[in-house]
């Protein structure tokens, strides 16, 4: 079913719209969520509580991409889920989630002028990204937006896991530098 379709079962109120949504996109929040939450019990209630949010925002919404609408909402969940474990936990982390790799070349959001300059950060990431070729773009965003592991990334692009971690060294490297000549403290 297409999306238009999909949102317009939501618009109905029909409850067939999630079981539509989770037919075409329930692997990818899946595999999203458990990437970031390596729990397939708290994985799944990730994905409901995504459904649940979808549920009650659209109607009024309707968005333009609904694939990157749900995955998105599924993403943030995660996270806060993650968080909310690490913050239990006294510690933590994001497991296998490559967060520790893109840190240094991003600028700390430790201030209130760093929080407001976020928006123009990721502008300034958009644009460098749209400077790298395809396959690049796509495993860069695949590893630090959609948490796949290397080898995931590497199976996708039938390619080495070796290549695909070279690469992403270099593509944050590039960025790192990328950053500093457009004034993005580090």
């Amino acid at each position: 079913m297409n999306d238009d379709k999909i949102i317009g079962l939501y618009f109905d109120r029909s409850e067939e719209a999630i079981a539509e949504t989770d037919r075409k996109y329930g692997t990818a929040c899946r595999k999203m969520a458990y990437n970031i939450l390596g729990s397939p019990e708290d994985t799944e209630e990730c994905v409901s509580d995504t459904y649940m949010r979808v549920w009650e925002a659209i109607p009024p919404k309707r968005p333009s991409k609904l694939g990157a609408f749900v995955v998105g909402i599924a993403r943030h969940i995660a996270l806060d889920m993650c968080r909310a474990a690490s913050r239990l936990k006294n510690g933590g982390g994001y497991g296998s989630v490559g967060y520790d790799e893109i840190a240094d070349c991003l600028p700390s959001a430790e201030t209130v002028e760093s929080a407001v300059d976020c928006g123009a950060v990721l502008k300034t990431v958009e644009r460098f990204l749209s400077t790298l070729p395809r396959e690049k773009q796509i495993m860069f965003v695949r590893r630090y937006y959609y948490c796949s592991t290397c080898a995931e990334i590497a199976d996708d692009l039938h390619t080495t896991e070796s290549n695909v971690k070279t690469s992403l060294l270099r593509i944050r490297e590039k960025l790192r530098k990328y950053l500093e000549k457009e004034g993005i403290g580090i």
